[in-house]
């Protein structure tokens, strides 16, 4: 059993304020695999006075120095690499080969690309020609409280933390204690990268615990969330108390819409896609809009590829999915199962129950889902799980009103062959992202959404930026 009570404050590995023990659940096996320490408002209080006093210092070093320590953060990741896809893999189920090679592996490709951003900031800028005398200052918001999810723990957790620092805020970060032993294996990272005290604290915490505290402390600035958009809807009603800065990404109903002429690999690529980390995304395009002329050889090639994902132990090597993160979560994917038979959905892959031969670990049948209407609850309710809904249109305008009709907005996909026809697309379809023809978004492109998603936009420039405040300055003189 790994035992991991104390909190990061100040520089220091302390004792919680009162004991509050809570076990993490390895989701494989169902069995406690660490003990960490919930906070109270003590804890969460010492966190931000940290952080406060050390803002000031911190906030005054050249942009440069503070790039110097984050890349300091990147060379003691590089020496553990191996421990943080182990924290990942036992802490919310992401088979081995999943957690080395894409889940861990988010600390460095963020980290590096905003080492570059951050040389594209412009700290101290010109207005314009009209106003020579006139600046915009980018300055620190101050002290922020960062609160992340359980599902790609290092990919939030760097989205967030990285860019806070170079900005020049001081932090108390929130992991989900669903997973928090990668985020204590960062706090490692931080304190051996000779990070100064107080600039970056971590309290372990429960969402109505330590993650309200931080939105409604009178000395947090600014609250970024990553989670459910109910979560998120709470947090910002806290905040308001305190007219705190709040940045929300939060859930996802993805479109991804296939046309006639796509090509032979996407709909494979968009089967994997949607349950690639057991669908426990909130980008994945759990929503497959299928022209009419090609649907039903599409749901049996989706069916196919479904039926082929193999699902198995964490801890065996190769590809395939492994189990969600806990018991209630495998609960309400499978009422969604059943909802969907009881909605008249035909059901062409997967089912309800443990997969064949599984007797323990909270594993999911790859799930398909045809003949289904959007207005069905598989198809607007954020499932979080390897169900794929599969829904016919007409023509583009079809495709465009339906993959439009949800509360989410945050990444939809497109695949055709017809240039003019994506970009149409790509402009008509109302999601922060638009992925088309299986291309990744570049190194710096802005990750979030629209409506109930969300409007935070993490990574590159545009991430850094999240933690600044802009000061107008007349009169600026110029000897």
């Amino acid at each position: 059993m790994i035992e991991k009570r104390d909190f990061y404050i100040n520089g220091d590995w302390v004792a919680p304020a009162a004991a509050r023990d809570c076990e993490v659940i390895d989701p494989s096996t169902e069995e406690a695999c660490a003990v960490i320490s919930l906070g109270d408002q003590a804890d969460t209080d010492k966190a931000v006075a940290a952080a406060k006093a050390a803002f000031p210092a911190w906030a005054a070093l050249t942009p440069q120095k503070r790039a110097d320590y984050c890349a300091g953060i990147l060379d003691q990741y590089r020496k553990r690499k191996d421990e943080m896809a182990e924290a990942i893999r036992i802490e919310m189920g992401a088979p081995i080969k999943l957690a080395r090679e894409s889940q861990a592996t988010c600390l460095p490709w963020h980290l590096e690309n905003f080492l570059e951003a951050v040389e594209q900031i412009e700290w101290i800028k010109p207005l314009g020609d009209h106003a020579p005398n006139d600046r915009i200052a980018l300055e620190p918001i101050g002290v922020v409280g960062l609160i992340t999810p359980w599902n790609w723990p290092m990919n939030q957790v760097t989205l967030k933390v990285i860019p806070a620092l170079l900005a020049g805020c001081t932090i108390v970060l929130k992991p989900s204690e669903e997973a928090p032993l990668s985020s204590l294996l960062f706090a490692e990272f931080v304190h051996d990268a000779g990070v100064p005290a107080g600039v970056f604290n971590l309290v372990n915490g429960d969402g109505l615990g330590v993650g309200t505290q931080l939105s409604a402390h009178p000395d947090v600035a600014m609250i970024s969330f990553t989670g459910s958009t109910r979560a998120g809807i709470a947090i910002s009603k806290t905040a308001a108390e305190t007219l705190k800065r709040v940045t929300l990404e939060l859930g996802g109903k993805g479109a991804n819409v296939i046309f006639a002429d796509a090509d032979e690999k996407a709909v494979k690529r968009g089967v994997l896609n949607c349950m690639q980390n057991t669908g426990q995304s909130c980008n994945a395009p759990t929503r497959m809009l299928v022209e009419r002329s090609i649907y039903d050889q599409t749901v049996a090639q989706a069916a196919e590829v479904a039926s082929a994902i193999a699902v198995g132990p964490t801890a065996e090597e190769g590809r395939h999915i492994g189990p969600v993160v806990n018991k209630s979560q495998w609960t309400k994917i499978q009422d969604m199962i059943e909802t969907g038979v009881k909605e008249g959905a035909r059901l062409v892959a997967g089912g309800p129950g443990l997969p064949e031969g599984v007797n323990r670990g909270y594993y999911v049948r790859p799930t398909v889902f045809a003949d289904v209407s959007n207005d069905m609850a598989i198809a607007q309710q954020e499932i979080f799980g390897p169900v794929l809904s599969i829904i016919p249109f007409d023509d583009e305008a079809d495709a465009v009103r339906i993959a439009n009709d949800t509360p989410y907005g945050l990444a939809n996909y497109v695949q055709s062959q017809d240039g003019a026809r994506r970009n149409r697309m790509a402009l008509a379809l109302k999601a922060g992202m638009i992925e088309m023809n299986g291309q990744s978004r570049g190194a710096g492109s802005p990750f979030g959404g629209m409506k109930m998603s969300g409007r935070a936009r993490e990574g590159g420039v545009w991430g850094i930026e999240e933690f600044l405040e802009s000061k107008a300055i007349s009169g600026w003189s110029n000897d």
